[in-house]
């Protein structure tokens, strides 16, 4: 939908000029001083010739004096624009004007993310419905105004129930608060827990946006690295008894980011044994629970009747569609208390009616049979990925089949520069994740390449362009 913009134009009806160059004019003009720039939409002829009392046969002469020139463009069914690139602009000595420097930087056509869905597979003709439905109640007026900080009480049963069911937990709704994604539920977490001073064990190499969490909270990092059955303990109990402040350990044991690794269950064991003993909380973020391709998922950390200091940590976003920030944080009745007083801070509450449409896509069991498909789709795309890897890059890298997840971990067998690689692949329209946005100091050692989001036409391209330089 366009935007008219009210033009300010004084015709002179007496003078020779031409009514249409005058319109031309004034219009050049505008785009001259700034103001109207590059992509600005016009009114359409028949209400521009309305505001300026002139024929329309007017306005369109004048309008295609501008196309001509090249000051204007049209873009079919949209309406008429200010072009992106300007004729050149001589302006006199006495106004200067912002020098437009175009933007020449490579747009990738093919992007190796973190690990994200497909968002073409989104149920999005199942959640218009659902809206639909939602404000086609009679009852609708009851959404629309302030609810419970920590989410609406039906859609936090709902989070509670799959939880328990699920995934062996035993929580109620009351432990639940539902947030704008899993970064919120982070930012929330930090704040409730931490303070000036304190330290907070992370994986290194790890989630760099939970770490800048736990920063802004006043925490100071301690990286812990990662063997191949998960968390290096024996770190772990080293700054256990180096550091009496150490009031967390941020860990993603099910399929740990960015190298994929579950955590064995004796590690998991131990973890919380020392997280009993020394009196802090296992912050455990369960990303991508839902995709796994095995028989069955390993249970979190926070399902063992043991675990008395937990913060739980799940997203709804990876389900549904990336764009619909929906998060969860599950805790302690103590935390979540803490966690509700910091929400209204920052967010008075949740969105209601988002969350209504996500509650009836569960109700009405549609929530199940879309990961039922999708997780198909996924282990199907990681299958041919992995056949990629043996075909083109055998003999370079080393890589272990995830079990779940959305991506691989891949380390070149032999040292390479990881910086320039990314930099030649960018060249060519090919992004890949540096790894030194993984690592705590130095870069990390291989790379993680999502799969799910590609066509295996693109996955082809981007191992094959990937190989020439390992």
């Amino acid at each position: 939908m366009l935007r008219p913009w009210q033009l300010e134009i004084q015709l002179d009806k007496k003078s020779i000029t031409a009514l249409y160059l005058q319109i031309a004019d004034a219009i050049i003009y505008a785009i001259k001083s700034g103001k109207l720039s590059s992509g600005n939409a016009l009114p359409g002829s028949r209400q521009l010739a309305g505001l300026l009392q002139v024929n329309r046969n007017t306005v369109i002469e004048a309008l295609d004096v501008l196309i001509t020139e090249g000051w204007l463009i049209t873009i079919d069914r949209k309406g008429t624009f200010v072009a992106d690139v300007l004729p050149e602009i001589f302006p006199d000595k006495k106004t200067k004007l912002p020098i437009v420097v175009a933007d020449n930087e490579v747009k990738p056509h093919l992007v190796f993310d973190d690990g994200l869905p497909d968002s073409r597979l989104a149920p999005m003709t199942d959640l218009a419905r659902a809206y639909r439905e939602i404000f086609n109640r009679k009852s609708r007026w009851q959404i629309m105004g302030y609810s419970n900080e920590f989410g609406a009480a039906e859609f936090r049963k709902a989070i509670a129930q799959m939880l328990n069911f699920k995934r062996g937990m035993n929580v109620s709704q009351e432990q639940v608060c539902i947030t704008r994604g899993s970064q919120m539920a982070m930012y929330l977490a930090s704040h409730c827990l931490l303070s000036q001073g304190d330290y907070v064990m992370i994986e290194n190499p790890g989630y760099k946006p939970a770490w800048k969490a736990f920063e802004n909270a006043g925490a100071t990092l301690l990286p812990v690295s990662i063997a191949e059955d998960g968390l290096n303990l024996d770190e772990v109990e080293k700054y256990l008894k180096t550091y009496s402040t150490i009031k967390a350990i941020y860990v993603t044991p099910h399929h740990q980011f960015p190298t994929t690794v579950t955590m064995s269950l004796k590690k998991r064991l131990k973890l919380i044994e020392l997280s009993n003993r020394y009196n802090f909380t296992i912050i455990e973020d369960d990303y991508d629970h839902e995709f796994h391709f095995g028989q069955r998922p390993v249970l979190p950390i926070s399902s063992y009747e043991n675990a008395k200091n937990f913060v739980y940590i799940g997203t709804l976003s990876k389900i549904v569609a990336p764009a619909l920030r929906i998060g969860y944080l599950v805790t302690t009745p103590e935390n979540i208390q803490k966690v509700g007083e910091h929400r209204k801070i920052i967010d008075v509450q949740g969105d209601n009616i988002m969350e209504e449409a996500v509650l009836h896509l569960i109700n009405e069991g549609i929530i199940k049979r879309h990961l039922k498909k999708t997780n198909l789709i996924y282990k199907s795309k990681r299958d041919y990925f992995e056949g990629l890897c043996n075909q083109h890059l055998k003999g370079k890298i080393t890589f272990s089949k995830p079990e779940g997840g959305l991506a691989f971990w891949i380390v070149p067998n032999s040292k390479i520069d990881i910086s320039f690689v990314c930099e030649q692949l960018w060249s060519k329209g090919i992004r890949i994740m540096n790894p030194e946005n993984f690592s705590f100091t130095d870069s990390a050692s291989g790379f993680r390449l999502g799969y799910a989001s590609l066509t295996e036409k693109q996955m082809e391209e981007g191992i094959i362009a990937l190989s020439e330089y390992l």
